[in-house]
């Protein structure tokens, strides 16, 4: 059986999720996931073509807020939608290559921006897991 990757959580307003992973970069990668099946609920981005970010900063939940940053940033900016991602981290220094396709092939739901509400990363039993609300 595969491990979960991701869960939407409720909330009243916002887009809210969970992620999950063995390896630290595994949270990064599941919340490309996570924002693909969001903005994308009817149709699967197809991974056609591909951007390189690098994102650093001085903690896991600053990057992770930049890193979610830069993805809306790709979508709104350049009208590209991610698929999927492959990270490679070293320490708080983050570089991802990202697939995905067009914007324009799909009827996305729109993200306006990450916040820091009810963020965070930690440590489990298991790996690490993540929780980050975004404004919709």
């Amino acid at each position: 059986m595969e491990k979960k990757k991701f869960e939407f959580l409720p909330h009243t307003a916002d887009f809210k999720f969970k992620v999950f992973g063995t390896m630290l970069n595994e949270i990064f990668e599941n919340t490309v996931l996570a924002i693909s099946a969001y903005i994308s609920p009817d149709k699967k981005i197809a991974s056609k073509k591909g951007k390189v970010i690098e994102v650093h900063e001085k903690n896991y939940g600053s990057l992770l807020y930049k890193f979610i940053d830069e993805i809306l940033f790709l979508i709104d900016s350049e009208g590209f939608v991610p698929a999927k991602a492959s990270i490679t981290m070293r320490g708080f220094n983050l570089k991802a290559e990202i697939y995905g396709d067009t914007a324009k092939n799909y009827n996305i739901k729109s993200i306006k921006a990450a916040t820091y509400a009810e963020m965070y990363i930690k440590k489990t039993r298991s790996g690490f897991e993540a929780q980050a609300v975004l404004d919709v």
